[in-house]
């Protein structure tokens, strides 16, 4: 078993829009589009048409490595991604510089160009690096601008002191790129779960067959990960236990590999004692050969007939521990998927219980598993909620907020909220 600490990279896997507007400060953007990646972000870039007189969207893409997107009524971005796909890829969007008129628009609620579209259609936080002199900064309009831009719940970042290229000296300029990629790596930091123990199962299992074939499942881990990175980012110790996956170690996180049910079973319950949460997001195997054999199966004949047995329930066994933690499961189903979810949410005396259709998706696309994408059907005793589908990252963080808060509420450490 491999007990890995991965090297800090605050950013990873989060997905960042930038606008860029009209201001000199511009020149700064490319940087910082470079440093967000640095940090593990990948960026897709918005250029008002001012912000092109500044910096050419040739120099954005080349650090960003993305198409630049410029145009709200674009034929082919429409077709392609399009306003409200950024808005839904977008874990951030992060507007750096922002002008004094950009701050005036996004109060007026302004859609006319992509990026006041994009602004308004994603549900993802927004935050803004104000760029500007230093009278216009402190100009009554643009203080009850930011005023009512922060009653919104948009991050203000900066704007800095000193030296401006109009040759004035005072408030306005942008933030250096290195401060802004700090900010927004603090904008992920809930602390929800400070002091919180999680352990997280993720991914397939592998139930071997003979020494070179195995029973397995779809399973990415993608989901998996995601709730481990947004745990840390919620401020949680995490446990990752993960089946085989070629994705890369959540931040902050302590994997533990395995392979078969079996063996998830036994990682599990060896590091189980301390956990406050857990979550069960592995697509552990049902059965598994009874016996594997020694050598290779020959191909003699035309048909092949396996013994099966069930493996280790993991969610039932943790579920039924005296000093058990708060048990979050999840299960994967093609059809009556409530009905389902309720009788294991009852069956394995669960928590909490996130319920998801896999295959194809009617509006395109697939669901669950292998996807990037997911939407979920959260059950618990006495409520439930929809999360509609976004990004695995998006949705994490939205799910393990869920269950930071019934946590806390079901042991008295907060009030219960409304999720409705």
């Amino acid at each position: 078993m491999d007990y890995t600490v991965p090297y800090m990279k605050r950013l990873t896997n989060k997905h960042i829009v930038l606008g860029v507007t009209g201001s000199i400060a511009a020149y700064k953007s490319a940087d910082l589009v470079r440093k967000l990646k640095t940090a593990g972000a990948e960026v897709h870039v918005i250029m008002t048409k001012g912000a092109t007189e500044f910096i050419t969207p040739l120099t954005m893409q080349a650090v960003s490595g993305n198409e630049v997107h410029q145009s709200l009524l674009d034929e082919k971005a429409e077709a392609g991604m399009g306003h409200i796909q950024l808005a839904r890829w977008a874990d951030l969007v992060l507007i750096a510089p922002a002008s004094a008129d950009c701050l005036s628009r996004l109060v007026l609620g302004r859609g006319d160009d992509l990026l006041g579209a994009v602004c308004l259609a994603s549900t993802s936080p927004l935050a803004v690096a104000p760029a500007m002199n230093q009278a216009m900064w402190k100009d009554p309009a643009t203080q009850e601008n930011v005023a009512k831009l922060k009653t919104r719940g948009i991050h203000i970042l900066g704007p800095a002191e000193g030296e401006q290229a109009c040759g004035d000296t005072g408030p306005g300029r942008m933030l250096e790129p290195d401060d802004l990629v700090t900010e927004v790596e603090g904008l992920f930091e809930s602390g929800i779960l400070s002091g919180v123990k999680v352990m997280v199962t993720a991914g397939p299992t592998q139930e071997d067959i003979d020494p070179v074939r195995f029973i397995s499942n779809r399973s990415s881990g993608k989901m998996g990960y995601a709730l481990a990175q947004a745990a840390v980012e919620a401020g949680a110790e995490v446990i990752l236990v993960s089946g085989p996956t070629s994705l890369p170690i959540p931040d902050r996180t302590r994997r533990i590999d395995i392979r078969s049910a079996r063996e998830m079973h036994d990682a599990v319950h060896a590091e189980i004692k301390d956990i406050d949460i857990f979550i069960g997001a592995a697509a552990v195997a049902d059965y598994r050969p009874i016996e594997a054999e020694a050598g290779k199966i020959k191909k003699d004949s035309d048909t092949l007939t396996l013994q099966m047995t069930k493996t280790e329930d993991i969610l039932a066994s943790v579920a039924g521990l005296k000093d058990r933690p708060y048990m979050v499961g999840f299960a994967a189903e093609t059809d009556n998927l409530e009905a389902n979810a309720l009788k294991k949410l009852n069956a394995k005396q669960l928590d909490m219980i996130a319920a998801n259709r896999v295959g194809e998706d009617p509006t395109g696309g697939t669901l669950g598993f292998e996807s990037d994408e997911n939407a979920l059907s959260v059950f618990w005793q006495d409520g439930n909620k929809e999360l509609s589908r976004m990004p695995k990252s998006q949705l994490a963080r939205i799910l393990v907020e869920l269950i930071a808060r019934r946590y806390k509420s079901e042991h008295n450490i907060i009030r219960p909220e409304s999720f409705g």
